[in-house]
């Protein structure tokens, strides 16, 4: 048996707003809003985001989060910001950078340079 990845779901109180959210930062398309509920936006050429209405999302940092990568890093941050992420961390390791950022509802994503 083998596992494949189907979407990448975060909870959240406002699925529409951080679906719709995520959709324009990645290029992604809304694809379902079930009544707010659970949102679901196709990257292109990736897997699905998934976005799902809780009453309460789990607090503390998320244990999951996803890596982003981007030609231009400082720009892509600055795009980020303008939308409503905020950064967290600048980063480095050797050559390779990254920048660690929120989105509008808190949850953590790395940028780098790709």
């Amino acid at each position: 048996m083998t596992l494949i990845l189907g979407m990448i779901t975060t909870d959240t109180t406002d699925a529409t707003t951080l679906g719709r959210w995520w959709a324009e930062q990645t290029g992604g398309t809304v694809v379902e809003t079930n009544d707010g509920w659970f949102v679901t936006v196709q990257l292109p050429g990736g897997p699905m985001l998934a976005f799902q209405r809780v009453e309460d999302p789990t607090p503390g940092k998320n244990r999951l989060h996803l890596d982003l990568g981007a030609p231009d890093l400082d720009a892509e941050v600055q795009r980020l910001t303008s939308a409503g992420a905020q950064v967290v961390a600048e980063r480095s390791m050797g050559d390779f950078r990254w920048v660690t950022l929120t989105d509008p509802d808190g949850n953590e994503f790395c940028v780098a340079n790709h």
